[in-house]
């Protein structure tokens, strides 16, 4: 059953979290046989990566003060142009090259396909490109392009 308590105050998140509550802890922590969320930290998190330090947190924000503050940095951002891979070259992909070879619903399936399946495509791509290419199909006739 829905606590409406919860929605009372929308701008407080951790009244809609679906985390467990303190008696939900209790039942875990007996389960697990520590007496306290500390107890099994200690346990858990070996000693020489913890921080001996205390935190130099901000104070903490509403829900909605976090989202205003999270858009202003988002505003700073800058689009700039992805070059990543062998290189950026303002060219024009032949539309049936692009739905031929790129764009092909056989080179994909419903399911997962399994490794072999995926190097079968990918082997064929690379056939059905190459024979574009060289004006032939897949068995070695020649094509005829007529302008």
């Amino acid at each position: 059953m829905i606590n409406m308590i919860n929605y009372q105050n929308p701008d407080k998140f951790v009244n809609r979290h679906n985390g467990p509550d303190d008696k939900e802890i209790s039942e875990m922590l007996e389960v697990i046989g520590v007496a306290s969320l500390d107890e099994l930290i200690d346990q858990t998190v070996p000693p020489h990566i913890r921080s001996k330090n205390e935190m130099d947190l901000d104070e903490p924000l509403s829900e909605y003060d976090f989202i205003k503050n999270l858009k202003e940095i988002a505003a700073k951002n800058k689009i700039y142009r992805s070059y990543i891979g062998m290189g950026y070259y303002p060219s024009i992909t032949p539309p049936v090259i692009q739905r031929n070879i790129l764009e092909n619903p056989g080179w994909y399936t419903q399911y997962t396909p399994y490794q072999a399946e995926i190097a079968q495509g990918q082997a064929r791509s690379a056939s059905e490109f190459s024979d574009y290419g060289n004006g032939s199909d897949r068995y070695g006739n020649r094509k005829r392009f007529t302008a």
